[in-house]
């Protein structure tokens, strides 16, 4: 825009600017742009320069990153997938790591980062720390007892170093962003399944059996409005999320088994 005063500079010459931006493909840098010419208008506004703050107009003018959901297995997909995880003869350390995601509902950069510190076998918990969590509080994973079980025989492998899931390449290194995803590639799960969408269905069936939404929401960590109500209520609903975790384990293992499904605990409430 060259030495033109600044007041006289309008939004449709701010979103030129900002379009060839776009036309490569960066949608998250445009909105950084957009935010630096907002603050230069306000330190103009401020200091006399300039009467208003043209970038406030291009709100909703900037293209965005189309949302991507992520492929998630429906009910009736779930024991085939659970034989094939069953039966993967991939690395013990991947195959241990798609069993806890299904067991204990974390998203995958959760998982993969894990070191043994947060792993307390005697109180049965995975305790995230603040700083791994989307919503930067610690999060309580109440363990059933098939992820104790999948956890110690990892501890039996890797338990000498920092991280539950070492890098295959680096042990002192954890597990690869995509190793977990190229092992549901491998199983033949390719668009059918993601690690994220177990999230996703394990939500819908535990929302579908009657289990209390509040509780389903905290086990699965979504990020919480109030950072101070997120960090003061990362026990909250423990107890029930407890006993929810111990019947979803038996639900998998039932559906693998091709056995009834499992009773609802009597500490589920509505």
């Amino acid at each position: 825009m060259g030495k033109r005063p600044i007041n006289q500079i309008l939004a449709p010459e701010i979103l030129e600017m900002i379009r060839p931006i776009e036309a490569r493909g960066a949608l998250d840098y445009n909105k950084r742009v957009l935010q630096r010419v907002s603050m230069v208008f306000r330190y103009a506004i401020v200091t006399g320069r300039a009467e208003y703050n043209p970038s406030a107009d291009l709100r909703g003018a900037l293209k965005t990153r189309k949302q991507t959901h992520h492929a998630a297995l429906a009910r009736d997909d779930l024991p085939a997938f659970l034989k094939a995880l069953d039966s993967y003869d991939g690395h013990l350390i991947t195959k241990c790591g798609l069993q806890l995601i299904a067991l204990t509902f974390l998203r995958s950069t959760e998982l993969r980062g894990a070191t043994w510190a947060e792993i307390d076998f005697e109180r049965k918990e995975w305790r995230v720390p603040a700083e791994r969590m989307k919503m930067n509080a610690e999060h309580i994973v109440p363990l059933a007892d098939q992820a104790v079980e999948r956890l110690r025989k990892l501890h039996a492998v890797t338990g000498r170093y920092p991280y539950v899931f070492t890098g295959r390449n680096d042990p002192r290194r954890p597990m690869s962003e995509n190793t977990l995803l190229y092992a549901l590639y491998r199983m033949g799960y390719k668009r059918k399944a993601t690690v994220h969408g177990f999230r996703a269905t394990a939500s819908t069936i535990l929302n579908e059996s009657g289990f209390n939404r509040d509780a389903i929401e905290r086990q699965l960590a979504h990020v919480e409005g109030n950072k101070v109500r997120a960090a003061y209520h990362r026990s909250e609903y423990l107890d029930e999320r407890r006993a929810m975790m111990d019947w979803w384990a038996d639900y998998l293992d039932r559906l693998k088994s091709d056995s009834k499904v499992v009773a609802l605990p009597t500490t589920r409430t509505a």
